[in-house]
């Protein structure tokens, strides 16, 4: 299902305990390690993916989400929208139960090949934002 009720995404953030982050960064001034910091500060297992980096957030890096050592319930993506299709059919190889496309990152054709799947999305959202209007205010 693409989510896009508060009420949802609440319900979403309140399920998930350990993130998949696709394109964490290691530098600390990327939009990705800050949120990936955020999260972690409030309780969420982080598992960072990004071929390019050995570790981030004091965490193993893995290439790709086939890596992962567990299913995570969410994955949280930092990629440009050409990427998400390849991202989506990870996702479902996984049996991932959930992807967020962050803020500026949509790809409709890949978010209904997810919705299909069985997979709820959200696209075209922070994360950080979502958390902060929903559990901070």
């Amino acid at each position: 299902m693409l989510l896009t009720d508060p009420a949802d995404l609440r319900e979403l953030l309140e399920r998930v305990r350990t993130i998949a982050v696709v394109g964490l960064s290691d530098n600390p001034s990327r939009d990705s390690h800050e949120v990936a910091t955020y999260l972690a500060t409030r309780g969420y297992r982080i598992l960072p993916v990004n071929p390019a980096c050995d570790r981030v957030l004091g965490q193993p890096c893995y290439p790709d989400m086939l890596s992962l050592p567990e299913r995570p319930d969410l994955i949280d993506v930092f990629r440009k929208p050409d990427a998400v299709p390849a991202i989506v059919e990870e996702a479902i190889a996984i049996g991932a139960p959930a992807i967020w496309l962050q803020l500026g990152v949509v790809h409709a054709d890949a978010a209904r090949r997810a919705v299909a799947a069985g997979i709820d999305v959200v696209m075209d959202h922070c994360i950080l934002i979502e958390h902060r209007r929903l559990f901070c205010d």
